[in-house]
């Protein structure tokens, strides 16, 4: 009985091995694919939100990392794309989470102007509930464009939630919650540009890290 059960005990440890191992190698080689696979799709979801005419660089090459920060909702460093217009900086695309979505975090690419308007903001990744919480997404509804050119003068702090709570954006009946998230990371982002404007558009062209 004893040597029958350290058998099994030894059959399952080996097909856990290997079981473990297939993970291992399946994960190495997958992992790059998705890694790459996902750089693509947003790199795409940037170009929608660059405004013709707003650079004349490599936007996708002129980068720095940014810091976590509270204002963005980040947790580790993100990569500031940077647009420039004869060498002067013109636009800046950051990545700001949305952490209180109705499915949880809401990953987005922000477009801020040099004088402080938005270029225009995508939804990268979100859970948010199928047919309901995902008009968010620009190839789903034109929601997502009504940020196109506002400020943080336009609207005022209090106009920067949904008509619901008083404020000036439209949302869907019954699904409040989700662009509740979204207008207030949007919001955020705002704030943060305006906080650190001077390491976003920098006068001088040489590299700087904010």
């Amino acid at each position: 009985m004893a040597k029958a059960s350290f058998l099994t005990a030894m059959n399952l440890l080996f097909f856990a091995i290997i079981g473990t191992a297939l993970l291992a190698l399946t994960y190495q080689l997958t992992h790059e694919i998705i890694a790459k696979s996902e750089e693509q799709e947003k790199l795409k979801l940037i170009a929608q939100i660059l405004p013709p005419g707003s650079y004349d660089n490599d936007i996708m090459k002129d980068t720095v990392l940014l810091p976590d920060d509270p204002l963005l909702g980040n947790h580790a460093e993100t990569i500031l794309y940077r647009g420039r217009l004869a060498d002067n900086p013109s636009i800046a695309v950051l990545q700001a989470t949305a952490p209180d979505g109705y499915s949880g975090k809401i990953q987005l690419i922000v477009a801020v102007q040099q004088d402080g308007r938005l270029g225009g903001v995508r939804v990268v990744s979100h859970k948010e509930t199928p047919g309901l919480g995902d008009y968010i997404e620009a190839a789903k509804s034109r929601w997502i464009d009504i940020f196109t050119g506002l400020s943080l003068a336009n609207p005022a702090d209090a106009g920067w939630k949904v008509k619901k709570d008083g404020g000036t954006f439209e949302h869907v009946a019954g699904a409040t919650v989700t662009p509740r998230a979204v207008i207030k990371a949007v919001h955020k982002a705002l704030l943060y540009a305006q906080v650190h404007r001077d390491e976003l558009f920098p006068t001088t062209t040489g590299e700087s890290k904010p």
